[in-house]
Protein backbone atom coordinates (compact mmCIF):
# COMPACT_ATOMS: atom_id res chain seq x y z
CA UNK A 1 0.00 0.00 0.00
CA UNK A 2 1.56 2.89 -0.37
CA UNK A 3 3.06 5.24 1.72
CA UNK A 4 1.04 8.55 3.70
CA UNK A 5 3.05 11.70 3.85
CA UNK A 6 2.74 15.43 5.17
CA UNK A 7 2.49 17.89 2.14
CA UNK A 8 5.82 18.66 -0.22
CA UNK A 9 7.70 21.34 1.37
CA UNK A 10 6.76 25.52 0.54
CA UNK A 11 9.52 27.05 -0.97
CA UNK A 12 11.94 28.10 1.46
CA UNK A 13 11.53 25.66 3.77
CA UNK A 14 14.55 22.85 3.39
CA UNK A 15 13.44 19.40 3.16
CA UNK A 16 12.64 17.26 6.07
CA UNK A 17 15.34 15.28 7.82
CA UNK A 18 14.58 11.30 8.81
CA UNK A 19 14.58 12.56 12.43
CA UNK A 20 11.75 15.45 11.25
CA UNK A 21 9.91 12.70 9.23
CA UNK A 22 9.66 10.50 12.03
CA UNK A 23 8.88 13.20 14.84
CA UNK A 24 5.84 13.99 12.92
CA UNK A 25 3.95 10.52 12.29
CA UNK A 26 1.45 9.59 15.46
CA UNK A 27 3.05 5.92 15.26
CA UNK A 28 6.43 4.55 13.39
CA UNK A 29 6.58 6.26 9.66
CA UNK A 30 5.95 3.79 7.15
CA UNK A 31 9.55 3.00 5.62
CA UNK A 32 9.63 2.61 1.41
CA UNK A 33 13.10 1.63 1.01
CA UNK A 34 13.01 1.51 -2.50
CA UNK A 35 11.09 3.56 -6.03
CA UNK A 36 8.00 5.32 -6.08
CA UNK A 37 5.23 3.25 -8.47
CA UNK A 38 2.99 5.87 -10.08
CA UNK A 39 0.19 4.81 -12.12
CA UNK A 40 -1.28 6.05 -15.69
CA UNK A 41 -4.00 9.57 -14.64
CA UNK A 42 -7.51 7.77 -13.96
CA UNK A 43 -10.80 9.50 -14.93
CA UNK A 44 -12.32 7.77 -12.25
CA UNK A 45 -9.87 10.12 -9.27
CA UNK A 46 -12.32 12.88 -9.49
CA UNK A 47 -15.08 10.65 -8.99
CA UNK A 48 -13.70 8.74 -6.36
CA UNK A 49 -12.90 12.37 -5.01
CA UNK A 50 -16.57 13.42 -4.68
CA UNK A 51 -17.92 10.39 -3.43
CA UNK A 52 -15.82 10.40 -0.42
CA UNK A 53 -15.87 14.17 -0.07
CA UNK A 54 -19.44 14.10 0.40
CA UNK A 55 -19.34 11.29 2.77
CA UNK A 56 -16.84 13.24 4.81
CA UNK A 57 -19.21 16.81 4.93
CA UNK A 58 -22.30 14.28 5.83
CA UNK A 59 -19.98 13.27 8.94
CA UNK A 60 -18.42 16.76 9.62
CA UNK A 61 -21.80 18.56 9.07
CA UNK A 62 -22.14 20.98 12.15
CA UNK A 63 -18.53 21.94 11.26
CA UNK A 64 -17.50 24.91 9.57
CA UNK A 65 -15.35 22.81 6.80
CA UNK A 66 -14.37 23.00 3.25
CA UNK A 67 -12.75 19.78 1.38
CA UNK A 68 -11.06 20.24 -1.72
CA UNK A 69 -9.04 17.68 -4.00
CA UNK A 70 -5.13 18.50 -4.63
CA UNK A 71 -2.47 16.77 -5.77
CA UNK A 72 -1.96 14.68 -9.00
CA UNK A 73 -5.00 13.21 -8.92
CA UNK A 74 -7.25 16.40 -9.35
CA UNK A 75 -5.12 17.27 -12.41
CA UNK A 76 -6.49 15.38 -15.46
CA UNK A 77 -3.52 13.73 -17.61
CA UNK A 78 -1.16 13.61 -14.59
CA UNK A 79 0.52 10.25 -13.56
CA UNK A 80 0.14 9.93 -9.81
CA UNK A 81 0.13 6.92 -6.61
CA UNK A 82 -3.40 5.87 -7.26
CA UNK A 83 -3.96 7.90 -3.66
CA UNK A 84 -6.52 10.89 -3.57
CA UNK A 85 -5.38 13.69 -1.72
CA UNK A 86 -7.71 15.99 -0.19
CA UNK A 87 -7.47 18.88 1.80
CA UNK A 88 -10.08 19.99 4.80
CA UNK A 89 -9.97 23.37 5.64
CA UNK A 90 -11.60 23.45 9.71
CA UNK A 91 -11.51 26.02 11.97
CA UNK A 92 -8.82 24.69 14.19
CA UNK A 93 -6.53 21.21 13.33
CA UNK A 94 -5.39 21.11 16.99
CA UNK A 95 -8.92 20.83 18.18
CA UNK A 96 -9.02 16.89 16.94
CA UNK A 97 -12.07 16.02 19.04
CA UNK A 98 -14.18 18.16 16.26
CA UNK A 99 -13.49 15.82 13.47
CA UNK A 100 -11.22 13.10 13.89
CA UNK A 101 -14.15 10.68 15.90
CA UNK A 102 -16.33 11.78 13.30
CA UNK A 103 -14.22 10.75 10.04
CA UNK A 104 -13.26 7.38 12.34
CA UNK A 105 -16.15 5.62 10.52
CA UNK A 106 -14.97 6.21 7.67
CA UNK A 107 -11.60 4.39 8.40
CA UNK A 108 -9.60 8.11 8.43
CA UNK A 109 -7.62 7.66 11.20
CA UNK A 110 -4.75 10.31 12.09
CA UNK A 111 -0.88 9.42 11.42
CA UNK A 112 0.52 12.83 10.92
CA UNK A 113 0.69 15.58 13.15
CA UNK A 114 2.93 18.76 12.79
CA UNK A 115 1.84 21.77 15.11
CA UNK A 116 4.45 23.96 14.16
CA UNK A 117 3.33 24.05 10.58
CA UNK A 118 0.00 25.46 10.07
CA UNK A 119 -0.89 22.97 12.77
CA UNK A 120 -0.82 20.09 10.10
CA UNK A 121 -3.00 17.22 10.48
CA UNK A 122 -3.22 14.16 8.48
CA UNK A 123 -5.57 11.82 8.20
CA UNK A 124 -4.99 8.20 6.21
CA UNK A 125 -7.35 5.81 4.87
CA UNK A 126 -9.32 3.67 2.59
CA UNK A 127 -11.52 5.24 -0.18
CA UNK A 128 -13.72 2.52 -0.84
CA UNK A 129 -13.69 2.89 -4.35
CA UNK A 130 -11.91 0.85 -6.90
CA UNK A 131 -9.86 3.52 -8.50
CA UNK A 132 -7.73 4.29 -5.28
CA UNK A 133 -5.91 2.28 -3.18
CA UNK A 134 -5.36 5.13 -0.13
CA UNK A 135 -6.46 8.78 0.32
CA UNK A 136 -4.94 11.46 2.26
CA UNK A 137 -6.85 13.74 4.60
CA UNK A 138 -4.48 16.94 5.14
CA UNK A 139 -6.09 18.94 7.89
CA UNK A 140 -5.62 23.11 7.91
CA UNK A 141 -6.96 25.76 9.57
CA UNK A 142 -9.01 28.55 7.47
CA UNK A 143 -7.52 31.02 5.62
CA UNK A 144 -4.16 29.27 5.27
CA UNK A 145 -1.23 30.03 2.62
CA UNK A 146 -0.49 26.40 2.37
CA UNK A 147 -4.22 25.63 1.15
CA UNK A 148 -3.98 28.30 -1.15
CA UNK A 149 -0.59 27.18 -2.42
CA UNK A 150 -1.81 23.49 -3.25
CA UNK A 151 -4.78 24.61 -5.11
CA UNK A 152 -3.13 27.20 -6.88
CA UNK A 153 -0.62 24.70 -8.13
CA UNK A 154 -3.29 22.39 -9.00
CA UNK A 155 -5.61 25.26 -10.73
CA UNK A 156 -2.40 26.26 -13.22
CA UNK A 157 -1.73 22.34 -14.03
CA UNK A 158 -4.68 21.97 -15.06
CA UNK A 159 -4.58 24.75 -17.08
CA UNK A 160 -1.07 24.74 -18.35
CA UNK A 161 -0.35 21.77 -20.91
CA UNK A 162 3.62 22.87 -20.56
CA UNK A 163 4.00 22.65 -17.09
CA UNK A 164 1.56 20.04 -16.80
CA UNK A 165 4.12 17.90 -19.16
CA UNK A 166 6.89 19.37 -17.14
CA UNK A 167 5.41 18.27 -13.88
CA UNK A 168 4.81 14.51 -14.91
CA UNK A 169 8.33 14.22 -16.56
CA UNK A 170 10.07 15.09 -13.07
CA UNK A 171 7.55 12.74 -11.15
CA UNK A 172 8.88 9.95 -13.06
CA UNK A 173 12.30 10.83 -13.44
CA UNK A 174 11.98 11.13 -9.18
CA UNK A 175 9.85 8.26 -8.89
CA UNK A 176 12.86 5.99 -10.52
CA UNK A 177 15.19 6.57 -7.50
CA UNK A 178 15.59 4.85 -3.80
CA UNK A 179 13.42 6.29 -1.22
CA UNK A 180 13.26 5.77 2.50
CA UNK A 181 10.48 7.41 3.56
CA UNK A 182 7.75 8.93 0.57
CA UNK A 183 8.61 12.44 2.11
CA UNK A 184 11.64 12.79 0.55
CA UNK A 185 10.44 12.14 -2.79
CA UNK A 186 7.71 14.23 -2.26
CA UNK A 187 10.78 17.37 -0.93
CA UNK A 188 12.53 16.22 -4.42
CA UNK A 189 9.94 17.87 -6.34
CA UNK A 190 9.87 21.18 -4.20
CA UNK A 191 12.42 22.88 -6.80
CA UNK A 192 9.89 22.02 -9.91
CA UNK A 193 7.04 22.76 -7.60
CA UNK A 194 8.02 26.26 -6.63
CA UNK A 195 9.23 27.04 -10.04
CA UNK A 196 5.52 26.41 -11.31
CA UNK A 197 4.14 28.41 -8.99
CA UNK A 198 6.33 31.40 -9.52
CA UNK A 199 4.76 31.45 -13.21
CA UNK A 200 1.53 30.72 -11.93
CA UNK A 201 1.33 34.07 -9.89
Amino acid sequence: MPDQQPSARPEGRAPMTNQEIEAAYVAAPPRLDGPVTLAPYDPRWPEAYAALAARIGERLAPLAHRVDHAGSTSVPGLPAKPVLDLVLTVPDPADEDAYVPALAPLGLRLVIREPDWYAHRLLRGAPAHPAADAVNLHVFPEDCPETARMLRFRDHLRADEADRDLYARTKRELAARNWTYMQQYADAKSEVVAEILHRAK
